[in-house]
């Protein structure tokens, strides 16, 4: 259960973080705003000042670069998300990944359930866990529920690399890192997925990482 925040507070940090130039600082694993359920979006920010917060978050996003960006990762622990994903990968990574093109979105007070039992596992990194990845084994087909930026409700299936988006964006607003769902064997620097495991799948990672790894759908 969420811990309750101080609206005042919040609308505070959220203007003293708008009153920086550039983007935002990204917090980074350790930080305790990463482990904690964040609150409920119910008009804590007035809506010129959300409207600010989602363009800093999506310029953080861009900058960074990545293709999501949750409120704890700022250190406001508002349920609120942002993805965006122009994939830009070679057509054998798009085919088994099911990696396409997602415009910008934003989240607000997401949740998902799997749809069906199908399962796919890839390497995915974090921005708040900077110069690491590790392969994680996600439900393939998502069931998003949630409001966008005008409070208008969501209800969406998403699939593939999409799908694997707004699961880890989620679990931020829940306290969970991918490492929480992660195979510690598969964990791999930056330079070393650079090296060795640009393949489209792990497989064979896997094999010389010594962890198990199912093409599953």
């Amino acid at each position: 259960m969420a811990s309750p925040v101080d609206r005042t507070s919040l609308r505070d940090q959220v203007e003293e973080l708008l009153a920086g130039t550039g983007p935002l600082p990204i917090v980074s694993a350790g930080d305790p705003v990463l482990r904690r359920v964040a609150e409920p979006f119910d008009g804590q920010l007035d809506p010129a000042l959300l409207t600010r917060f989602i363009s800093a978050l999506r310029d953080t996003m861009y900058a960074a670069p990545g293709v999501g960006l949750a409120a704890p990762q700022v250190g406001v622990p508002l349920r609120l998300a942002v993805i965006e994903d122009p994939a830009p990968v070679p057509d054998e990574v798009r085919e088994a990944r099911g990696r396409i093109p997602q415009p910008f979105r934003v989240l607000v007070n997401p949740e998902y359930e799997p749809e069906g039992t199908g399962r796919a596992a890839f390497f995915e990194g974090c921005l708040s866990v900077p110069g690491w990845q590790a392969v994680v084994a996600r439900p393939h087909h998502v069931r998003l529920r949630c409001l966008d930026e005008l409070g208008r409700p969501v209800d969406e299936l998403f699939t593939g690399w999409p799908a694997r988006i707004v699961q880890h964006e989620t679990d931020h607003l829940n306290g969970t890192l991918y490492l929480d769902r992660a195979e510690l064997r598969s964990l791999s620097s930056n330079e070393a997925m650079a090296e060795r495991w640009t393949q489209p799948t792990p497989r064979r990672a896997a094999a010389e990482l010594g962890f198990a790894w199912d093409e599953e759908r």
